[in-house]
Protein backbone atom coordinates (compact mmCIF):
# COMPACT_ATOMS: atom_id res chain seq x y z
CA UNK A 1 0.00 0.00 0.00
CA UNK A 2 1.21 3.34 -1.15
CA UNK A 3 2.05 5.96 2.04
CA UNK A 4 0.67 9.23 0.59
CA UNK A 5 2.81 10.90 3.44
CA UNK A 6 6.19 9.93 1.32
CA UNK A 7 4.68 11.48 -1.79
CA UNK A 8 3.74 14.44 0.29
CA UNK A 9 7.41 14.14 1.59
CA UNK A 10 8.81 13.85 -1.98
CA UNK A 11 6.69 16.82 -3.26
CA UNK A 12 8.00 19.56 -0.45
CA UNK A 13 11.42 18.13 -0.94
CA UNK A 14 11.15 18.55 -5.18
CA UNK A 15 9.88 22.02 -4.29
CA UNK A 16 13.33 23.55 -3.00
CA UNK A 17 15.01 25.37 -5.56
CA UNK A 18 18.35 23.67 -4.78
CA UNK A 19 21.07 24.79 -7.57
CA UNK A 20 24.24 24.35 -6.80
CA UNK A 21 26.18 26.14 -9.61
CA UNK A 22 24.16 29.24 -9.18
CA UNK A 23 25.35 31.60 -6.47
CA UNK A 24 21.44 33.58 -6.46
CA UNK A 25 20.39 29.91 -5.11
CA UNK A 26 22.45 29.25 -2.22
CA UNK A 27 19.32 30.34 0.34
CA UNK A 28 17.58 27.65 -1.31
CA UNK A 29 20.39 25.31 -0.77
CA UNK A 30 20.90 26.25 2.51
CA UNK A 31 16.61 25.96 3.75
CA UNK A 32 16.75 22.45 1.72
CA UNK A 33 19.78 21.31 3.43
CA UNK A 34 17.81 22.53 6.90
CA UNK A 35 14.57 20.76 6.06
CA UNK A 36 16.37 17.25 4.64
CA UNK A 37 18.01 16.97 8.33
CA UNK A 38 14.85 17.86 10.07
CA UNK A 39 13.18 14.86 8.06
CA UNK A 40 16.22 12.42 9.51
CA UNK A 41 15.69 13.37 12.67
CA UNK A 42 11.69 13.04 11.90
CA UNK A 43 12.31 9.39 10.80
CA UNK A 44 14.52 8.50 13.91
CA UNK A 45 18.01 9.10 13.21
CA UNK A 46 20.59 11.90 14.71
CA UNK A 47 21.42 14.53 12.15
CA UNK A 48 24.12 17.61 11.33
CA UNK A 49 24.56 19.96 8.65
CA UNK A 50 28.07 20.24 8.08
CA UNK A 51 29.41 23.70 6.40
CA UNK A 52 31.71 23.33 3.98
CA UNK A 53 33.89 26.15 1.94
CA UNK A 54 30.70 25.64 -0.65
CA UNK A 55 27.45 24.34 0.24
CA UNK A 56 26.72 22.33 3.21
CA UNK A 57 26.95 18.40 3.68
CA UNK A 58 24.33 16.84 5.74
CA UNK A 59 24.67 13.74 7.66
CA UNK A 60 22.00 11.65 9.46
CA UNK A 61 23.43 8.36 11.74
CA UNK A 62 21.48 6.02 13.81
CA UNK A 63 22.98 4.88 17.42
CA UNK A 64 25.72 2.76 16.65
CA UNK A 65 26.41 -0.55 18.13
CA UNK A 66 29.19 -2.54 18.11
CA UNK A 67 29.72 -5.68 16.04
CA UNK A 68 27.19 -4.85 13.38
CA UNK A 69 27.94 -4.10 9.69
CA UNK A 70 28.16 -0.34 9.19
CA UNK A 71 26.31 1.24 5.86
CA UNK A 72 26.64 4.24 4.01
CA UNK A 73 23.88 5.82 1.67
CA UNK A 74 25.31 8.24 -0.36
CA UNK A 75 22.99 11.50 -2.18
CA UNK A 76 22.68 14.68 -3.36
CA UNK A 77 20.22 17.21 -2.60
CA UNK A 78 21.64 19.80 -5.59
CA UNK A 79 20.15 19.55 -8.40
CA UNK A 80 20.84 21.21 -12.08
CA UNK A 81 19.63 24.34 -13.46
CA UNK A 82 16.23 23.97 -15.12
CA UNK A 83 17.18 26.28 -18.12
CA UNK A 84 15.62 26.32 -21.10
CA UNK A 85 12.48 27.68 -18.74
CA UNK A 86 10.37 27.48 -21.86
CA UNK A 87 10.63 23.91 -23.02
CA UNK A 88 9.11 22.63 -19.90
CA UNK A 89 5.33 21.83 -20.03
CA UNK A 90 5.06 22.85 -16.31
CA UNK A 91 7.27 24.82 -14.01
CA UNK A 92 10.69 22.79 -12.70
CA UNK A 93 10.11 23.73 -8.95
CA UNK A 94 6.20 22.94 -8.83
CA UNK A 95 5.83 19.02 -8.61
CA UNK A 96 3.08 18.19 -11.09
CA UNK A 97 2.03 14.09 -11.45
CA UNK A 98 0.82 13.15 -14.53
CA UNK A 99 0.59 9.21 -15.78
CA UNK A 100 2.45 7.79 -13.02
CA UNK A 101 5.54 9.95 -12.78
CA UNK A 102 6.37 13.13 -10.98
CA UNK A 103 7.80 16.22 -12.92
CA UNK A 104 10.49 18.85 -11.28
CA UNK A 105 13.75 19.65 -11.60
CA UNK A 106 15.75 16.74 -9.55
CA UNK A 107 12.91 14.25 -8.90
CA UNK A 108 15.44 11.32 -10.38
CA UNK A 109 18.70 13.58 -10.42
CA UNK A 110 18.49 12.96 -6.98
CA UNK A 111 15.85 13.90 -4.62
CA UNK A 112 13.64 10.97 -5.23
CA UNK A 113 16.45 8.17 -4.94
CA UNK A 114 17.53 9.78 -1.45
CA UNK A 115 14.70 10.61 0.09
CA UNK A 116 13.29 6.82 -0.42
CA UNK A 117 16.34 5.41 1.37
CA UNK A 118 16.02 8.21 4.39
CA UNK A 119 11.85 6.67 4.41
CA UNK A 120 12.69 2.81 4.14
CA UNK A 121 14.89 3.51 7.12
CA UNK A 122 12.20 5.47 9.05
CA UNK A 123 9.76 2.43 8.25
CA UNK A 124 12.06 0.12 9.46
CA UNK A 125 12.71 2.48 13.19
CA UNK A 126 9.44 2.95 13.16
CA UNK A 127 8.36 -1.13 12.91
CA UNK A 128 11.50 -2.54 14.72
CA UNK A 129 12.64 0.22 17.31
CA UNK A 130 15.94 0.38 15.73
CA UNK A 131 18.12 -0.91 12.80
CA UNK A 132 19.60 -4.11 12.39
CA UNK A 133 22.75 -2.58 11.29
CA UNK A 134 24.82 0.79 11.10
CA UNK A 135 23.74 3.54 9.39
CA UNK A 136 25.42 6.73 7.85
CA UNK A 137 22.90 8.70 5.44
CA UNK A 138 25.48 11.65 3.94
CA UNK A 139 23.51 13.98 1.24
CA UNK A 140 25.82 16.52 -0.17
CA UNK A 141 24.57 19.60 -2.08
CA UNK A 142 27.56 19.88 -4.81
CA UNK A 143 27.22 16.59 -6.96
CA UNK A 144 26.11 18.96 -9.95
CA UNK A 145 29.57 21.00 -9.66
CA UNK A 146 31.49 18.03 -9.07
CA UNK A 147 31.49 17.51 -5.13
CA UNK A 148 34.70 19.64 -4.79
CA UNK A 149 34.62 19.52 -0.96
CA UNK A 150 33.22 16.04 -0.41
CA UNK A 151 36.75 14.52 -0.65
CA UNK A 152 38.34 16.70 1.76
CA UNK A 153 35.11 16.14 4.30
CA UNK A 154 35.56 12.81 3.63
CA UNK A 155 39.25 12.81 4.64
CA UNK A 156 39.00 15.64 7.83
CA UNK A 157 36.14 12.77 9.20
CA UNK A 158 37.75 10.01 7.79
CA UNK A 159 37.34 7.80 11.55
CA UNK A 160 33.61 9.27 11.85
CA UNK A 161 32.37 8.10 8.79
CA UNK A 162 34.43 4.54 8.65
CA UNK A 163 32.17 1.96 6.74
CA UNK A 164 31.52 -1.29 5.66
CA UNK A 165 29.62 -1.09 2.24
CA UNK A 166 28.30 1.83 0.45
CA UNK A 167 24.99 2.12 -1.53
CA UNK A 168 23.94 4.98 -4.22
CA UNK A 169 20.76 4.93 -5.83
CA UNK A 170 22.11 7.57 -8.48
CA UNK A 171 22.00 5.49 -11.72
CA UNK A 172 19.77 4.15 -13.82
CA UNK A 173 17.51 0.77 -14.84
CA UNK A 174 17.72 -0.75 -17.97
CA UNK A 175 13.58 -0.64 -18.46
CA UNK A 176 11.14 -0.57 -16.53
CA UNK A 177 10.97 -3.31 -13.77
CA UNK A 178 14.11 -4.42 -14.67
CA UNK A 179 16.34 -4.38 -11.06
CA UNK A 180 19.53 -3.18 -12.03
CA UNK A 181 22.66 -3.52 -10.47
CA UNK A 182 25.62 -1.00 -11.71
CA UNK A 183 28.60 -2.28 -10.49
CA UNK A 184 31.09 -0.03 -13.16
CA UNK A 185 31.08 3.70 -13.80
CA UNK A 186 33.12 5.22 -17.11
CA UNK A 187 35.68 8.24 -15.29
CA UNK A 188 36.01 12.00 -16.73
CA UNK A 189 38.26 14.01 -17.57
CA UNK A 190 37.38 18.07 -18.74
CA UNK A 191 38.97 20.67 -20.27
CA UNK A 192 38.25 23.79 -22.00
CA UNK A 193 40.55 25.24 -25.37
CA UNK A 194 41.19 28.44 -26.53
CA UNK A 195 42.86 28.82 -29.56
CA UNK A 196 44.05 32.84 -29.98
CA UNK A 197 45.06 34.37 -33.19
CA UNK A 198 45.32 38.06 -34.14
CA UNK A 199 44.98 40.68 -31.17
CA UNK A 200 41.71 41.66 -32.44
CA UNK A 201 38.83 40.61 -34.39
CA UNK A 202 39.94 41.35 -38.18
CA UNK A 203 38.17 42.15 -41.68
CA UNK A 204 37.96 39.39 -43.36
CA UNK A 205 38.00 41.25 -46.63
CA UNK A 206 41.45 43.13 -45.69
CA UNK A 207 43.11 40.63 -44.54
CA UNK A 208 41.45 36.84 -45.02
CA UNK A 209 44.32 34.10 -46.82
CA UNK A 210 46.82 36.21 -45.04
CA UNK A 211 46.07 35.64 -41.39
CA UNK A 212 44.74 32.57 -39.11
CA UNK A 213 41.19 32.07 -38.25
CA UNK A 214 40.87 30.71 -34.98
CA UNK A 215 37.58 29.37 -35.58
CA UNK A 216 39.09 27.65 -38.77
CA UNK A 217 41.90 26.63 -36.82
CA UNK A 218 40.18 25.29 -33.46
CA UNK A 219 37.46 22.91 -36.02
CA UNK A 220 40.43 21.33 -37.42
CA UNK A 221 42.16 20.08 -34.84
CA UNK A 222 38.87 19.14 -32.93
CA UNK A 223 38.63 17.20 -35.70
CA UNK A 224 41.83 15.76 -35.51
CA UNK A 225 40.64 13.76 -32.11
CA UNK A 226 39.09 10.93 -34.19
CA UNK A 227 39.26 9.27 -37.27
CA UNK A 228 35.98 8.95 -39.56
CA UNK A 229 35.17 5.74 -38.02
CA UNK A 230 34.82 7.54 -34.87
CA UNK A 231 38.23 5.94 -33.53
CA UNK A 232 40.39 8.59 -31.16
CA UNK A 233 43.34 9.69 -32.44
CA UNK A 234 45.42 11.28 -29.56
CA UNK A 235 48.65 8.89 -29.19
CA UNK A 236 48.80 6.80 -26.10
CA UNK A 237 44.84 7.00 -25.19
CA UNK A 238 44.11 3.51 -25.89
CA UNK A 239 47.34 1.92 -23.91
CA UNK A 240 46.00 1.49 -20.33
CA UNK A 241 42.23 0.93 -21.25
CA UNK A 242 40.94 -2.69 -19.58
CA UNK A 243 39.62 -4.66 -22.01
CA UNK A 244 35.98 -6.18 -21.57
CA UNK A 245 35.51 -9.47 -19.90
CA UNK A 246 33.70 -12.38 -21.92
CA UNK A 247 31.54 -12.97 -19.38
CA UNK A 248 30.44 -9.43 -19.43
CA UNK A 249 29.98 -9.55 -23.26
CA UNK A 250 27.71 -12.44 -22.99
CA UNK A 251 25.86 -10.71 -19.91
CA UNK A 252 24.93 -7.51 -21.78
CA UNK A 253 24.30 -9.63 -24.70
CA UNK A 254 21.39 -11.32 -23.27
CA UNK A 255 19.81 -8.22 -21.63
CA UNK A 256 16.57 -6.64 -22.95
CA UNK A 257 18.45 -3.86 -24.65
CA UNK A 258 18.74 -3.18 -28.55
CA UNK A 259 19.86 -0.47 -30.58
CA UNK A 260 16.62 0.17 -31.95
CA UNK A 261 15.51 1.21 -28.41
CA UNK A 262 18.85 4.16 -28.19
CA UNK A 263 17.83 5.10 -31.64
CA UNK A 264 14.22 5.78 -30.34
CA UNK A 265 15.66 7.65 -27.06
CA UNK A 266 18.04 9.23 -28.79
CA UNK A 267 15.94 10.04 -31.18
CA UNK A 268 19.08 9.38 -34.37
CA UNK A 269 18.76 8.23 -37.81
CA UNK A 270 21.69 5.21 -36.88
CA UNK A 271 24.30 4.74 -34.75
CA UNK A 272 27.44 5.81 -34.59
CA UNK A 273 31.08 4.71 -32.98
CA UNK A 274 34.06 2.51 -32.89
CA UNK A 275 34.04 -0.29 -35.14
CA UNK A 276 33.92 -3.92 -33.18
CA UNK A 277 31.99 -3.20 -30.31
CA UNK A 278 28.53 -3.11 -29.45
CA UNK A 279 26.25 -0.04 -28.83
CA UNK A 280 26.26 -1.09 -25.17
CA UNK A 281 29.83 -2.01 -24.95
CA UNK A 282 30.68 1.47 -26.93
CA UNK A 283 28.90 3.02 -23.75
CA UNK A 284 29.78 0.98 -20.69
CA UNK A 285 33.05 0.05 -21.39
CA UNK A 286 34.93 1.98 -23.66
CA UNK A 287 36.08 5.27 -23.32
CA UNK A 288 35.33 8.61 -25.53
CA UNK A 289 36.41 12.28 -26.74
CA UNK A 290 33.50 14.35 -26.90
CA UNK A 291 32.94 18.00 -28.32
CA UNK A 292 30.60 19.69 -25.83
CA UNK A 293 30.71 23.47 -27.15
CA UNK A 294 32.53 24.96 -29.47
CA UNK A 295 32.34 29.25 -30.22
CA UNK A 296 34.13 32.25 -31.85
CA UNK A 297 33.37 34.91 -33.50
CA UNK A 298 30.24 36.75 -34.42
CA UNK A 299 26.56 34.92 -33.25
CA UNK A 300 24.46 37.49 -34.06
CA UNK A 301 21.80 38.15 -37.05
CA UNK A 302 22.68 38.58 -40.21
CA UNK A 303 26.43 38.90 -41.79
CA UNK A 304 29.22 40.15 -39.96
CA UNK A 305 32.46 39.78 -41.84
CA UNK A 306 35.37 39.54 -39.63
CA UNK A 307 38.69 36.92 -38.71
CA UNK A 308 38.18 36.29 -34.97
CA UNK A 309 40.59 36.68 -32.55
CA UNK A 310 40.08 33.76 -30.69
CA UNK A 311 37.84 30.58 -30.03
CA UNK A 312 37.20 28.20 -27.69
CA UNK A 313 36.01 24.31 -27.55
CA UNK A 314 34.72 22.47 -24.15
CA UNK A 315 35.87 18.60 -24.33
CA UNK A 316 35.19 16.09 -21.91
CA UNK A 317 36.29 12.58 -21.99
CA UNK A 318 34.81 9.52 -20.90
CA UNK A 319 37.21 7.15 -18.95
CA UNK A 320 37.37 3.43 -17.99
CA UNK A 321 39.65 1.30 -15.50
CA UNK A 322 43.18 1.89 -15.43
CA UNK A 323 42.93 5.51 -17.33
CA UNK A 324 44.32 8.07 -15.57
CA UNK A 325 42.60 11.33 -16.05
CA UNK A 326 45.36 13.62 -15.51
CA UNK A 327 47.60 11.67 -17.89
CA UNK A 328 44.95 11.64 -20.80
CA UNK A 329 44.04 15.20 -20.67
CA UNK A 330 48.49 15.90 -21.00
CA UNK A 331 48.07 13.37 -23.80
CA UNK A 332 45.12 15.45 -25.65
CA UNK A 333 47.14 18.76 -24.75
CA UNK A 334 50.06 17.47 -26.68
CA UNK A 335 47.79 15.99 -29.56
CA UNK A 336 46.02 19.25 -30.38
CA UNK A 337 48.96 21.69 -29.94
CA UNK A 338 50.86 19.09 -32.55
CA UNK A 339 47.96 19.90 -34.57
CA UNK A 340 48.31 24.10 -34.32
CA UNK A 341 47.45 26.16 -37.21
CA UNK A 342 50.37 28.79 -37.97
CA UNK A 343 49.74 32.11 -36.41
CA UNK A 344 47.93 30.63 -33.31
CA UNK A 345 48.57 30.10 -30.02
CA UNK A 346 46.68 27.25 -27.66
CA UNK A 347 45.67 27.93 -24.01
CA UNK A 348 44.29 24.57 -22.19
CA UNK A 349 42.40 25.17 -19.18
CA UNK A 350 42.35 21.65 -17.31
CA UNK A 351 38.61 21.26 -15.54
CA UNK A 352 36.99 18.58 -13.03
CA UNK A 353 38.10 14.57 -13.20
CA UNK A 354 37.64 11.49 -11.52
CA UNK A 355 38.54 8.15 -11.96
CA UNK A 356 36.85 5.12 -13.20
CA UNK A 357 35.00 2.75 -10.83
CA UNK A 358 34.83 -0.93 -11.05
CA UNK A 359 33.81 -3.62 -8.16
CA UNK A 360 33.10 -7.07 -8.39
CA UNK A 361 29.26 -8.12 -8.53
CA UNK A 362 29.89 -11.25 -7.03
CA UNK A 363 31.01 -10.30 -4.12
CA UNK A 364 29.13 -10.66 -0.43
CA UNK A 365 27.85 -7.19 -0.68
CA UNK A 366 27.39 -7.49 -4.40
CA UNK A 367 25.20 -10.61 -3.86
CA UNK A 368 23.37 -9.06 -0.77
CA UNK A 369 22.20 -5.87 -3.46
CA UNK A 370 21.35 -8.69 -6.42
CA UNK A 371 18.98 -10.48 -3.99
CA UNK A 372 17.79 -6.99 -2.52
CA UNK A 373 17.16 -5.91 -6.52
CA UNK A 374 15.35 -9.74 -6.84
CA UNK A 375 12.96 -9.37 -4.21
CA UNK A 376 12.74 -5.51 -5.21
CA UNK A 377 11.43 -6.48 -8.52
CA UNK A 378 10.51 -9.91 -8.91
CA UNK A 379 12.97 -11.01 -11.63
CA UNK A 380 17.14 -12.02 -12.00
CA UNK A 381 18.72 -8.35 -12.14
CA UNK A 382 20.57 -7.09 -15.32
CA UNK A 383 24.28 -6.26 -14.33
CA UNK A 384 26.00 -3.45 -16.29
CA UNK A 385 28.31 -0.96 -16.43
CA UNK A 386 27.34 2.92 -16.81
CA UNK A 387 28.68 5.09 -19.52
CA UNK A 388 27.71 8.27 -17.24
CA UNK A 389 30.25 9.41 -14.07
CA UNK A 390 30.06 9.12 -10.12
CA UNK A 391 34.02 10.52 -9.14
CA UNK A 392 32.80 10.30 -5.70
CA UNK A 393 32.26 6.59 -5.92
CA UNK A 394 36.10 6.20 -6.47
CA UNK A 395 37.06 8.89 -3.66
CA UNK A 396 34.97 7.04 -1.46
CA UNK A 397 37.17 3.54 -2.07
CA UNK A 398 40.27 5.71 -2.15
CA UNK A 399 39.63 7.12 0.89
CA UNK A 400 36.92 5.20 2.76
CA UNK A 401 38.03 1.31 1.53
CA UNK A 402 34.60 0.56 0.51
CA UNK A 403 32.83 -0.41 -2.22
CA UNK A 404 29.64 0.75 -3.65
CA UNK A 405 26.37 -0.42 -4.76
CA UNK A 406 25.13 0.91 -6.90
CA UNK A 407 21.39 0.69 -6.85
CA UNK A 408 19.41 2.11 -10.39
CA UNK A 409 16.17 3.50 -10.43
CA UNK A 410 16.03 6.49 -12.53
CA UNK A 411 14.23 4.97 -16.42
CA UNK A 412 15.85 5.69 -19.58
CA UNK A 413 13.66 8.28 -20.72
CA UNK A 414 13.76 10.34 -16.60
CA UNK A 415 14.80 12.99 -18.63
CA UNK A 416 17.99 13.72 -16.17
CA UNK A 417 19.63 17.45 -16.58
CA UNK A 418 16.64 17.92 -18.93
CA UNK A 419 13.55 19.38 -19.06
CA UNK A 420 10.81 18.19 -18.40
CA UNK A 421 12.56 15.90 -15.26
CA UNK A 422 10.67 13.13 -14.13
CA UNK A 423 10.32 9.98 -11.28
CA UNK A 424 8.45 7.00 -12.09
CA UNK A 425 6.27 6.95 -9.01
CA UNK A 426 6.30 3.13 -8.88
CA UNK A 427 10.00 3.43 -8.39
CA UNK A 428 9.68 5.89 -5.67
CA UNK A 429 8.27 3.78 -3.48
CA UNK A 430 10.17 0.89 -5.28
CA UNK A 431 13.01 2.53 -3.40
CA UNK A 432 11.21 2.54 -0.51
CA UNK A 433 11.10 -1.35 -0.19
CA UNK A 434 14.84 -1.83 -1.99
CA UNK A 435 16.50 -0.18 0.67
CA UNK A 436 14.63 -2.62 3.59
CA UNK A 437 15.74 -5.54 1.74
CA UNK A 438 18.75 -4.23 1.22
CA UNK A 439 19.52 -3.50 5.44
CA UNK A 440 18.20 -6.81 6.12
CA UNK A 441 20.24 -8.87 3.66
CA UNK A 442 23.25 -6.75 4.99
CA UNK A 443 22.31 -7.55 8.70
CA UNK A 444 22.26 -11.10 8.12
Amino acid sequence: MMNEEHLKDLITYLKFPSISTDSSYSNDVKDCAEWLTNKMIDKGLESQIYETPGHPIVVGKNKHREGLPTVMIYGHYDVQPADPLDLWESPPFEPRIDEGKIYARGSTDNKGQNLAHLLGLGEIINEEGELPVNVILLVEGEEEIGSPNLGPFLEKYRDELSCDVIAVSDTGMIGPGIGTFTYGLRGIACMEVTLHGPSTDLHSGVFGGSIANPSTAIARIISSLHDSDGKIQVPGFYDDVREIQEWERDAWASLPVNEAETLELTGSSELFGEKGFTDAERRWARPTAELNGIGGGYQGEGSKTVIPSKSFAKLSFRLVPDQDPEKILKLVQEHLESHLTPGTRIECEFGHSGKAYLMDPQSDYGKAAQNALRETFGCEPALIREGGSIPIVQTFKDVLGADTLLLGLALPDCQIHAPNENFLIKNFYDGIRLNRLLIKEISN
